[in-house]
């Protein structure tokens, strides 16, 4: 039976795909068989979420863990069906996604102002046009609309 008692990250890097939760020594213990066990950085040192799938990455990386002179490989995939390890892992990520979430945000306004700057630029070349044929009606039409949507 698997049950984690401490897990935090030594340090959290992050880039653009990927946020990497990094163990070290007495960072990361487990019950084992009512034992405890301690991580000890022998094979694998961090845990790899992805940020797009929300998803943990390296799910076939070996967490090594000792008590005493007993060794126990663990993996990823095993330590992830343990509702314990997924709310430990999920409270240290959880800043790391709303600063995505802010980004997002950011763009969404950014992109509503290009938007905003190309529907001002298609009336004015519409207007343009309307002037070139000497349609009267939808120069009038256009540079109404222009006016009450931008001025």
């Amino acid at each position: 039976m698997l049950n984690v008692k401490m897990l935090k990250p030594y340090y959290v890097k992050e880039d653009k795909r990927f946020i990497r939760v990094v163990l070290a020594y007495q960072y990361f213990s487990l019950f084992i068989d009512d034992e405890l066990y301690q991580f000890i950085p022998k094979e694998s040192r961090e845990i790899i979420i992805d940020r797009k799938r929300k998803r943990v990455h390296n799910v076939f990386d070996i967490f090594v863990f000792q008590r005493g002179k007993r060794i126990v490989y663990v993996s990823v995939a095993d330590l992830i069906a343990l509702p314990d390890f997924l709310t430990h892992l999920h409270s240290i990520t959880a800043p790391y996604y709303k600063e995505d979430v802010k980004n997002i945000i950011e763009e969404k306004t950014d992109i509503a102002a290009i938007i905003d700057e190309l529907e001002k630029s298609n009336l004015q070349r519409l207007i343009d046009q309307s002037l070139d044929i000497r349609d009267h009606d939808a120069f009038t039409t256009l540079t109404e609309t222009l006016h009450s949507d931008y001025s």
